[in-house]
C-alpha cells in the first residue's frame, strides 16, 4: 500500500491505464457523491467484499478511497496480502478538492 496526498491520487489516477478506482463506504455515503469512474465495494459488508475482491484482476492497480482514509486503509491490508497493487486516498475523500461524480446507481 502506497499513501497518496490527494493530488498524487487524482494524478496518478489520471495518467495509470491500469487503474481501477474503488470506493469502500456504505451505500448511504456512496450517494453523496463519488471519485468519477469508482466502483463501490463496501468494505463493512465483509463477506461481499471478500467475494468482489476475488473477482479483480491482480494485473491492475487500485485506487482505494473512503470518508477519511481508514477503512480504505484496512482495505488496502486486505487486497495487498491477495497480492494486490494498492494506493490509499490519505484522509479519504474529506481532503478532496476536485470535482465528485453522481453514482450511477
Amino acid at each position: 500500500m502506497e499513501n497518496l496526498t490527494t493530488k498524487d491520487f487524482a494524478h496518478k489516477i489520471k495518467n495509470d491505464k491500469d487503474a481501477v478506482i474503488i470506493d469502500v463506504r456504505t451505500p448511504r455515503e456512496w450517494k453523496e457523491g463519488i471519485i468519477p469512474n469508482a466502483r463501490l465495494i463496501n468494505l463493512l459488508e465483509p463477506t461481499v467484499f471478500q467475494q468482489e475482491v476475488s473477482k479483480l484482476d491482480t494485473g491492475k492497480n487500485y485506487y482505494i478511497y473512503c470518508r477519511s482514509g481508514n477503512r480504505s486503509g484496512q482495505a488496502c491490508q486486505i487486497m495487498d496480502s491477495k497480492g494486490f497493487k494498492t494506493y490509499n486516498l490519505s484522509g479519504g475523500i474529506m481532503q478532496w478538492d476536485e470535482k465528485l461524480s453522481e453514482p450511477a446507481y
